[in-house]
């Protein structure tokens, strides 16, 4: 029985965690978010909705003529003309009621057997479009992963996508969610197909749509806040954050949003990656369409973050996360699940969570990506190139340098009002923590850099004025068009909730007595550091220091009962902030019936990760696939440590499901077009030293100094 008395319907693939229903406290902080999230602007008004219904009607009378001209244009009697139809459908965020202000509609046109992709939809439909002064920005991608035509329908942006069925007449009452509609399909149109398939299943598989929602608006502005919300950039999209979301839905199927949130945290903070995430069993089905499957596809295997789509054909929707940016995911659901402990006892609110991640204040060094073209036109084009291979060029360093140089790409782009029909991307530089680096040994990235323009160069729909710049900047010099203003900010007077916690973990592990002399030497190195790389008088407080330089180390080796020099980290100079102390494990305030309920959730979340994740197969025999994708990577020249392979472009590290450990993995929007690697590069051989091969031709040095990432500052300071 739910808290509501009505009979609880399991949904999922285990039983859930706690069918316990929300206390008043947590009634308070539901209406708390709710607040929080209206102010924050996620919600659109009456108007732009009823907009949207408008716009949504007029492109279905519009596909509707369409089919029909087609059809007469094609010899078909005057019957099967009027019979003729092709209809509308939604998915992704409008569908599932999360979109906000502006945001565009994912819309899918269902049309008849006879109505083909290039031809009729990228050919008539287009020229019908081209010519409706409603339309604008009309822009087609015919071959992209997902074929898809993008324009604005009064102002409203729509991404379509075309799905040609085996059948002659499409009824109007067609339900897209039966396998039968698969069934003498071409992959293109099972792939267009999948969008609305899996948004249906969702909010069939959750116990409450409303309290799913307002979670989901939740995570979705904390990911985006935070930085992890770009699936071309290797985090995590719309469907990713979704599908995390209903599966807590699942194991809290009474929970109010701000306990889910919590508990969304504490369950992903614990999961032990690569056991995947599904929100119902994988089955395989009678029309023989590929299915996730590590036992079966080798591709699967080194997938590092399973978050399996519910509707057949079941797919890993995450197949681009690298063991870099899981790494940097995982800081941030540790760093969440921590503000929502002090959160019960009152030590933090909701501002806490939703601080955003000063991406330029966290690194010394960072890679500048500049790209140009003639028009606006041409750079949207370019832009969306460029940014389906962003990826390959972090995937690229981190290889060629043994994965001795880590990047974190920032999800978005910015723009230089200064300079027309030009946009930058960035991404922050960090040399591996942990290792013993002797003398300014230097990464030479010119030739990575010149292998990915040249991946990038050969654009088919190249136009003159397309243009790509690759270049090395200090956080110093990073360009002010990326601040708020246009204005680099000075010290921040607000104190972080990352800096409080590295200050409060250093003071209780070296004693408050020598804090006072902690700051002033940790403000000394810094300045001292800087002035190495080249960094000037950058200003910043000793908060930010260790909250933004040095952010989630402290946390994390509490958590890991390490020294700090071992410790993963996001920024460059984490092996000075040691001090010859080890950092004591912060124990959370609660009451004991508290403590006992966490233990029982978190031995819930372990046999979770023991239960059988596809049909009646239990995790032990994924064990099996996995040590024999292993097998595979070291027969094939790959390196292992440990248990997991290293020894791929992707910079894959597949953990065994059973196996427990607590240390984040070292090393790194859905968007259509982005490929995934084959095998043979999963498989590449992964080299072991620096690589530091002179270019065939004198280019602008791109040279990455180790004094310059932090090592050398520990010099300045004996």
């Amino acid at each position: 029985m739910g808290y509501n008395g009505q009979q609880q319907q399991r949904l999922g693939i285990t039983d859930p965690i706690s069918l316990g229903g929300p206390t008043e406290y947590d009634l308070i902080k539901t209406r708390q978010l709710d607040k929080y999230l209206q102010d924050a602007g996620l919600y659109e008004s009456r108007e732009e909705a009823v907009s949207r219904e408008e716009v949504l009607g007029r492109l279905d009378q519009v596909v509707k003529n369409w089919v029909k001209v087609i059809s007469r244009a094609k010899g078909l009697n005057e019957q099967l003309v009027q019979e003729a139809n092709a209809k509308i459908f939604t998915f992704g965020s409008y569908r599932l009621g999360v979109h906000g202000p502006g945001a565009d509609i994912d819309t899918l046109c269902v049309g008849p057997t006879h109505a083909t992709r290039d031809e009729d939809f990228f050919g008539e439909l287009h020229r019908m479009l081209s010519e409706m002064p409603e339309v604008t920005e009309l822009h087609p991608i015919p071959d992209a992963h997902v074929p898809v035509m993008k324009f604005k329908f009064n102002g409203i942006s729509i991404d379509l996508l075309y799905a040609k069925l085996s059948l002659w007449v499409v009824p109007e009452d067609l339900d897209i969610s039966q396998d039968s509609i698969l069934q003498s399909t071409d992959e293109q149109t099972v792939r267009s197909l999948n969008g609305c398939r899996v948004t249906d299943q969702i909010l069939r598989l959750v116990p409450n749509i409303q309290n799913f929602r307002t979670t989901l608006r939740c995570m979705r502005l904390w990911a985006k806040l935070r930085g992890v919300y770009s699936n071309v950039a290797g985090f995590l999209g719309g469907i990713n954050w979704a599908l995390l979301v209903a599966r807590i839905c699942q194991l809290y199927p009474n929970a109010v949003p701000n306990m889910l949130v919590s508990r969304f945290f504490r369950v992903y903070d614990q999961w032990r990656w690569p056991n995947p995430v599904m929100l119902c069993p994988i089955e395989e089905r009678s029309l023989g369409l590929q299915i996730w499957d590590p036992r079966r596809n080798p591709r699967d295997r080194f997938h590092l973050m399973p978050i399996i789509t519910p509707a057949y054909p079941c797919m890993n929707s995450s197949y681009n996360v690298s063991s870099n940016t899981l790494r940097i995911m995982k800081e941030e659901f540790r760093r969440g699940y921590e503000i929502c402990e002090s959160m019960e006892a009152n030590k933090a609110d909701w501002d806490t969570l939703f601080e955003p991640y000063p991406f330029f204040e966290a690194y010394r060094n960072y890679l500048q990506i500049d790209i140009c073209a003639e028009n606006a036109d041409d750079l949207r084009k370019w832009k969306g190139w460029v940014e389906s291979r962003l990826r390959q060029l972090t995937l690229k360093i981190e290889k060629h340098t043994g994965n001795m140089l880590q990047c974190h790409p920032h999800p978005g782009d910015f723009q230089d009002k200064s300079r027309p029909f030009h946009c930058s991307y960035f991404m922050g530089l960090l040399r591996k923590q942990g290792i013993t680096v002797n003398g300014s040994e230097e990464f030479d990235i010119r030739l990575t850099v010149e292998e990915f323009k040249h991946s990038v160069n050969v654009y088919t729909l190249y136009k003159p004025g397309m243009g790509i710049c690759v270049t090395h900047v200090k956080r110093k010099n990073v360009p002010t068009f990326v601040f708020p203003g246009g204005v680099r900010p000075l010290r921040p007077s607000k104190v972080t909730w990352d800096g409080k916690q590295a200050l409060e973990a250093k003071v209780s592990s070296c004693g408050a007595e020598n804090s006072d002399n902690y700051g002033r030497k940790r403000k000394r190195i810094d300045d001292d550091a800087d002035n190495n790389s080249g960094n000037g008088n950058f200003n910043h407080t000793n908060s930010n220091s260790i909250g933004g330089e040095a952010e989630n180390s402290v946390i994390d080796s509490s958590r890991n009962s390490t020294n700090l020099t071992d410790t993963p980290s996001k920024n460059g100079i984490v092996d000075v902030l040691v001090g010859g102390c080890n950092p004591v494990s912060k124990a959370p305030s609660s009451t004991a019936d508290t403590s006992s309920s966490k233990e029982a959730e978190k031995l819930a979340i372990e046999k979770i990760m023991s239960d059988p994740y596809v049909s009646h197969q239990k995790l032990e025999e994924l064990d099996d696939a996995f040590e024999y994708g292993g097998n595979q990577a070291k027969n094939s020249g790959g390196n292992t440590k440990g248990f997991t392979i290293e020894g791929s472009t992707e910079n894959a590290a597949v953990a065994v499901p059973t196996t427990s450990s607590s240390h984040p993995p070292s090393g790194l929007k859905a968007n259509w077009s982005s490929e995934e690697l084959e095998l043979e590069e999963l498989m590449a051989p992964f080299p072991n030293v620096i690589t530091s091969a002179p270019p065939t031709q004198q280019k602008p040095l791109i040279r990455l100094n180790f004094s310059s990432l932090g090592k050398a500052a520990t010099n300045k300071t004996t």
